[in-house]
């Protein structure tokens, strides 16, 4: 997985940072995104795509990552408001921007997972399953992930009839019959159906026929 780093870093670039989000399709709750710059022969047990690892598993990676001596990391959190004012897409491109600029030092080379990237004026690379294969994206994915999972398990105690902690904004049947029961809460994301049709019902069509 060190195979794009090393490939950047034989073409003299040195800081190079891996990008990735979390909570691009949830119904609730904000976007995530982190950017982290490991340094060279950096290597963790088990460290791969957020996605492929156990809870337990992320939460001591996330924990090892951010305590290692030598390696930078932001993280960039957008709000459902900001969600359903400029769409999902833009929604994670702010975060991934807030992510990068909380760099320091700033990298030289930025690593993004997936095939639809933000502007930077850093050279960047776009990689589809990218943490998968960059071990600098796979550490951005466990800090998103985790990130996004504790301020998920922090609103379900603010609105527990929706269980965020279980699917963690999910549309999963628990979360879709809670939002019929309960209607929406306030970081319910008004953009997405079914929250969207929900709230804005289409009125019934009756044609009448002599």
């Amino acid at each position: 997985m060190s195979q794009c780093e090393n490939r950047l870093r034989s073409e003299g670039f040195v800081r190079i940072a891996g990008v990735d989000e979390a909570g691009r399709g949830p119904l609730a709750g904000p976007v995530v995104a982190a950017a982290c710059i490991l340094p060279p022969d950096t290597l963790f047990a088990n460290l791969n795509d957020s996605k492929q690892l156990t809870a337990e598993l992320r939460e001591a990676l996330f924990h090892e990552i951010t305590s290692c001596p030598g390696i930078v990391y932001g993280v960039g959190i957008i709000d459902v408001k900001t969600i359903d004012k400029v769409n999902i897409l833009q929604a994670t491109f702010l975060a991934m921007r807030k992510a990068v600029e909380a760099l320091s030092p700033q990298p030289d080379y930025i690593l993004i997972d997936g095939n639809q990237i933000p502007h930077f004026d850093i050279p960047t690379e776009s990689l589809i399953q990218g943490d998968g294969l960059s071990i600098s994206i796979a550490a951005a994915s466990i800090l998103a992930k985790v990130t996004r999972d504790r301020i998920m398990e922090e609103l379900d105690r603010k609105y527990p009839k929706y269980g965020f902690k279980q699917h963690k904004g999910y549309a999963t049947e628990q979360h879709l019959e809670a939002i019929q029961e309960h209607g929406p809460s306030s970081i319910h994301r008004r953009s997405f159906d079914p929250v969207r049709s929900m709230l804005n019902p289409q009125p019934v069509q009756i044609e009448l026929f002599n």
